[in-house]
């Protein structure tokens, strides 16, 4: 599972995601309209090369030095203008060079062989090619060819229909420059697109991945509390049936309200079970949704409380973790659902300690308050090689899940020492409580990112000789001797 801010508050994954995309795509335009500069300025620098180019070459043509240089700077005004309007600036190159031909025409009589270019430059290929290539990146291929066959056409009308005395032919050259250049913005445009939509069709799926994730966890959820539920109805029909057998001469009107007590009883008992039974028609090697195929909880198998809690940890004391366990207050009569909830936050996040801090320290907090229950399992850096780890990635969000089911909340931060804490905090009754009386009990709401300024001080290895003091109201567990919280 990566280890990412975590989630707590009525706030959606869906809705904190988009946010982050946007904040995202801001940062991202900025950077490109920086990264964007120094192409503006190569291509304005090579704009005014050609336009000296062009002035130069058009002298040739015996033009004079007015419209040289005024045909000369309008192509080099189509290469910077293509960066906005390639349309416009084609057309602006393509104006001169027909112009510029035309006017040498009468030039061209007489002229000594082998006679100049004619009637493209080869500054006015540059030009038209950058132009060209700069319009063939920025709209559709047909656009693209449609404008290449209108310079061909204009190239043939020019060179063939109208053509000239002494000159050396371009026109051919000057065209199939201009196909490859197009064949090559085009190439480059379609590759643009097919990563654009790569990028979409990725984000797509990682939203409907984690759409279906927030599903799967509600339906394990839903089938562990299907226990709970299912254990309190029975009761209710049980002791509908009994109550008149404790009741000396019951009337006829009580016997029949609590035969309907029961027999509705029953009836939403078979309803839980049909239920179930659509949500373990997915998998039905694992109906409880606890591990991989045929390693699921037997049906009958009870769901885990926080009695269970203290084998959890030796077993996770067995895959080699080096966890203490620190109980503060006396623990209430929770809920079903409250407990089923804390065992699995813990049990969560025990897991994510094993795959991702391989040989660290745990600790396992559990502090019981008038309002509710309050868990927090911090470990320390890894001591050994973390290894790629096969799981799916979204332990978080089935705490997340938990908490807001009872109207808790959940936190996930990185500590200072390299390590990672959890906490959350489930309302004893499953009622959510109010900030006010909530806010020393965890994180509050909107909360992503905590960076403790005094983060959770861990067991110390073995062989320190440094004994810390106990806090007044904590107790050690019985399953983890000579182990004790120090003061923060």
């Amino acid at each position: 599972m990566p280890r990412v801010g975590p989630v707590n508050g009525e706030e959606s994954p869906r809705s904190t995601e988009r946010a982050a995309r946007a904040r995202a795509g801001v940062l991202r335009l900025h950077r490109l309209r920086w990264l964007r500069l120094p192409g503006y300025v190569v291509v304005c620098w090579a704009g005014l090369g050609i336009a000296l180019a062009a002035r130069e070459q058009l002298g040739g043509y015996d033009l004079g030095t007015e419209l040289a240089v005024l045909a000369g700077f309008a192509q080099g005004a189509a290469v910077v203008l293509a960066l906005w309007r390639p349309l416009q600036a084609w057309a602006l190159s393509l104006a001169g060079v027909v112009v510029a031909a035309l006017t040498a025409r009468p030039v061209l009589v007489g002229h000594p062989l082998p006679g100049p270019s004619w009637p493209w430059t080869t500054a006015e290929v540059l030009a038209q090619a950058l132009v060209l290539l700069l319009l063939a990146l920025r709209v559709r291929p047909r656009l693209s060819f449609s404008v290449l066959g209108a310079t061909a056409l204009m190239t043939w009308l020019v060179q063939g229909l109208i053509g000239g005395a002494n000159y050396t032919s371009t026109g051919v050259t000057a065209v199939g420059v201009f196909g490859a250049v197009v064949l090559v913005g085009t190439a480059l445009r379609g590759l643009g697109e097919a990563r654009t939509q790569l990028v979409e069709q990725e984000t797509i799926t990682a939203e409907e991945r984690a759409r279906r994730t927030v599903l799967e966890e509600r339906n394990r959820i839903a089938r562990e509390l299907h226990d709970v539920v299912a254990h309190h109805m029975s009761v209710i029909s049980i002791q509908a049936q009994v109550a008149p057998h404790l009741v000396p001469d019951p009337s006829e009107e009580l016997k029949e309200n609590l035969a309907g007590i029961r027999q509705n009883a029953l009836e939403a008992l078979g309803e839980l079970r049909r239920v179930l039974g659509v949500l373990r028609s997915e998998n039905p090697e694992d109906p409880y949704g606890l591990g991989a195929a045929g390693a699921g909880a037997a049906p009958d198998t009870p769901q885990p409380t926080l009695d269970r809690l203290d084998a959890l940890l030796e077993n996770t004391r067995a895959a080699g973790l080096d966890v203490a366990a620190v109980i503060r207050g006396d623990a209430p009569a929770y809920p079903p659902g409250v407990q089923l909830s804390a065992y699995r936050i813990v049990q969560e996040a025990l897991s994510n300690a094993l795959r991702h801090a391989p040989g660290s320290q745990v600790r396992v907090t559990l502090g019981h308050h008038a309002r509710g229950l309050y868990l927090e399992i911090a470990n320390s850096r890894p001591r050994h090689p973390v290894r790629p780890s096969p799981g799916a990635g979204h332990g978080l969000l089935g705490m997340r899940e938990r908490a807001t089911m009872l109207g808790g909340h959940v936190s996930a931060y990185p500590t200072l020492h390299g390590g990672f804490a959890v906490s959350a905090f489930l309302p004893r009754d499953g009622v959510a409580c109010d900030l006010e009386d909530a806010e020393d009990l965890g994180a509050l709401e909107g909360l992503e990112l905590v960076f403790p300024d005094d983060p959770p001080a861990l067991p110390a290895p073995p062989g320190d000789a440094h004994e810390p003091h106990d806090e007044p109201g904590d107790r050690e567990h019985p399953l983890r001797p000579s182990t004790r919280e120090g003061k923060r």
